[in-house]
């Protein structure tokens, strides 16, 4: 999905494996569209696994599955990295308290919010996987 011999593709894969957030835009069932940040693993491959709270996101998701992450870029209009994919709740994935790469990245900063693993996972007790389709920006 993503060409890493490229530029571009570096960049983007390079946004996926060291940013701390992205921002993951669903579509309320009214269709409006509703970003918030989010934490996220990316498989190195073509899915991004995020966890969330039992919420809006979730019922957007299952009323359509069409999502958009969109990475800050440099603040100047530049570095803009935009994929998007079709989210699912993955009832095969780890629960986060568990999920290796997912601590591997946050453990830290679940820790700096307050709080441990076990209640970092029980308030966001959804896991979503997102299938990676297509990727924009410059």
């Amino acid at each position: 999905m993503i060409d890493e011999s490229s530029e571009f593709g570096a960049r983007a894969a390079r946004h996926l494996r060291e940013e701390i957030v992205v921002w993951l835009t669903t579509v309320t069932p009214r269709g409006a569209p509703l970003p918030m940040p989010v934490w996220f693993v990316w498989d190195g491959v073509d899915s991004v696994l995020m966890y969330s709270r039992p919420s809006a996101r979730i019922r957007n998701i299952e009323a359509n599955p069409q999502v958009a992450l969109n990475f800050s870029g440099d603040g100047r209009g530049g570095d803009i990295v935009v994929l998007s994919g079709e989210a699912t709740v993955d009832q095969d994935a780890p629960p986060a308290e568990v999920a290796p790469d997912y601590l591997a990245k946050y453990d830290g900063h679940i820790s700096r919010i307050g709080m441990t693993r076990e209640t970092f996972a029980q308030r966001y007790s959804v896991p979503v996987r997102i299938r990676l389709a297509r990727l924009r920006g410059h």
